[in-house]
């Protein structure tokens, strides 16, 4: 959980980011070490590490496989599958209670499906299994078909009514991004759901109960699964450790994201799940929201200025990788800024093709 101290820093590191980007705006050399931790935010030149957190790039070459034997139990009756930072690999959740097992996302097409039901069924033994996905994106959702026989699948009806409207079109987009992703979603076919809510449910799996609720922000259907009793919290992707924020399409919203991430860091969680990338606490929340915050002020003020998106892109995608260099997916830096001009001028977002 984070304390005051770490509160505050994190405030300072924002407004460190926002006198260092005028600095590497303005073509001033950037150069420095690591800790702000006591320096003043006027020191923009010696603080570019503090604004981002170490650790290995993804792996792009390694095929996108759920590998079940790095389960490991993080809290009591709470299982984690974790990303090892290999690309199209989430992080999947198996929570038990005494009566029902909740598995929370399910890797990339039916055979990793395959992989992560049969760890559930092992754990839950004689007990009921449900499962739930954080929202509609392949990797996340596309393994849930063979749960059918075996789950109760609930579902948000904005991420059914989503997966629905755009699940074909991702299949054939995420199949353009290697034959390993493509052999990964052969045989997929979308599961209905059991069970829809709008809004938040409570999931009672005798002596634990779980909340879902809907966080509209990455996409129009994410949903946060809430584990209260251990203080730990699953956001899909709209919080993912050490990666820009992915704004895919005009449904992404970088203003409802925002809030969202306000509600989810009142959560107070001690542990949280991101969609990708480490386990951490909730700095990662606050950190996204900072980055979130940071960029839409930079663009309101080069919109202010006359710059068009292209220009801004330009301008502003060398100076933020400078500002994060050790963060991923930097392709999604200029469908960040596509989002945060449509907000910035009230116009249609115009974003890049993948």
């Amino acid at each position: 959980m984070l304390n005051n101290h770490c509160d505050g820093l994190i405030e300072r590191r924002g407004r460190t980011a926002t006198l260092l980007l005028s600095a590497l705006l303005a073509g001033v050399a950037v150069s420095g070490s690591a800790c702000a931790q006591d320096r003043s935010p006027a020191e923009p030149a010696q603080a570019t590490s503090a604004l981002v957190e170490s650790g290995d790039a993804p792996d792009l070459n390694a095929p996108p496989r759920v590998n079940p034997e790095r389960a490991r139990e993080v809290a009591p009756g709470l299982t984690i599958i974790d990303d090892p930072r290999i690309a199209f690999v989430p992080n999947i959740g198996i929570i038990e209670g005494t009566k029902a097992v909740l598995v929370v996302d399910t890797g990339l097409g039916p055979e990793n499906g395959r992989r992560v039901l049969s760890l559930a069924r092992e754990i839950a033994g004689d007990r009921m299994l449900y499962l739930t996905t954080t929202h509609f994106h392949p990797e996340h959702n596309f393994g849930a078909s063979v749960f059918k026989d075996h789950a109760t699948i609930i579902m948000n009806e904005a991420q059914a009514d989503e997966l629905k409207e755009k699940g074909p079109s991702y299949i054939d987009l995420f199949k353009t991004f290697g034959p390993q992703v493509a052999d990964a979603l052969e045989g997929t076919q979308f599961a209905e759901a059991d069970s829809f809510y709008t809004g938040a449910m409570t999931l009672d799996l005798g002596g634990r109960e779980i909340i879902l609720r809907e966080i509209p922000a990455h996409t129009r259907g994410d949903q946060m699964v809430y584990v209260p009793d251990v203080g730990a919290l699953f956001t899909g992707d709209v919080a993912e450790t050490r990666f820009f924020p992915i704004m895919p399409d005009a449904d992404s919203s970088a203003e409802r994201w925002v809030k969202v991430l306000r509600q989810l860091e009142g959560l107070k969680p001690e542990m949280v799940i991101p969609g990708h990338g480490a386990v951490a606490d909730s700095a990662v929340l606050a950190r996204l929201r900072l980055h979130i915050e940071f960029m839409s002020d930079r663009v309101k003020e080069l919109v202010a200025d006359g710059y068009d998106q292209q220009q801004i892109t330009e301008r502003l995608t060398p100076a933020i990788i400078a500002l994060y260099p050790s963060w991923d997916n930097q392709v999604f830096i200029p469908f960040e800024i596509g989002i945060l001009y449509g907000e910035a001028t009230g116009r249609p977002p115009q974003l890049p093709e993948f």
